[in-house]
């Protein structure tokens, strides 16, 4: 199976009003990584103290990295109509959605699914569903969370055990993995650039 598990790092938790500052995402193929793309993101605003406590990423560590506007159009290539998977994906879909439509530029084609609500209903019954709790669960091999590239890694190895166990009781159909997130299908919105309006100089010529 063909999917790409994606992560975001931010400067805080209100699309729109904060920005991302990192994007990881992994492209698998049956279970192995085959590319990747990640990179830090200059948010152009100072990233407060508690978020760089929980990712390590500080202010001197994005200076000269390309802004969020330069990234967009290189992610959505990345992922094409691929399956995209992140752990509370409504959370980076916001983000991402939010900058796809204030710089008016087409995002990602394919099917996103939330591993954090599917792993509810193929792992019952554990203390909770954060993405660390899982990986320890299980026994994904993990160095340190909290960047982007990481985590991605370590959603698409949940997403795929989880692909490997809804395929041994033939459960493994898109509408099924669909309906195990306990949502509605999502897809990123379809931005249409609005009509350059004309100024009195243009009405001239």
């Amino acid at each position: 199976m063909r999917f790409i598990a994606f992560d975001l790092e931010t400067t805080g938790f209100v699309a729109g009003v904060d920005q991302v500052v990192e994007i990881g995402a992994v492209r698998f193929i049956d279970g192995q990584v085959e590319s990747v793309f990640a990179t830090l993101i200059d948010p152009q605003t100072s990233i407060p103290e508690a978020a760089s406590r929980v990712n390590g990423i500080t202010d001197l560590m994005l200076k000269g990295k390309p802004k969020i506007g330069e990234i967009l159009e290189p992610f959505t290539q990345f992922c094409g109509d691929d399956l995209l998977v992140a752990h509370n994906a409504p959370f980076d879909c916001q983000f991402m959605t939010a900058d796809y439509k204030k710089f008016e530029m087409t995002a990602p084609k394919g099917l996103v699914l939330d591993t954090c609500s599917m792993a509810r209903n193929v792992f019952r019954g554990l203390a909770n569903y954060k993405l660390g709790t899982l990986v320890q669960y299980l026994q994904i091999e993990a160095a340190g969370f909290h960047r982007a590239e990481a985590d991605a890694n370590y959603c698409g190895q949940l997403f795929h055990k989880m692909h490997t166990r809804l395929t041994d009781s033939n459960a493994h159909s898109l509408e099924n993995m669909v309906k195990l997130t306990g949502k509605p299908e999502f897809r990123f919105p379809v931005i249409e650039r609005k009509p350059k309006q004309m100024g009195f100089l243009d009405m001239l010529i």
